[in-house]
């Protein structure tokens, strides 16, 4: 496909809104999925540190 212009290639031939809008979730899911990790990984070692289960 042979774009023109940069609004051609961000409108990506009618499909943009559909083809951002998937690399906007799967750039929020990337950034959200290590912070919750991490606070999962902090409340465990909390728990083990206290001398209970982990979660």
């Amino acid at each position: 496909m042979i774009w023109n212009s940069a609004a051609e290639f961000f409108a990506m031939g009618g499909y943009g809104l559909y083809v951002w809008g998937a690399y906007a979730v799967t750039l929020a899911c990337m950034a959200v999925e290590p912070v919750l990790a991490l606070q999962r990984h902090r409340a465990a070692r909390r728990a083990l540190a206290a001398g209970g289960e982990a979660p």
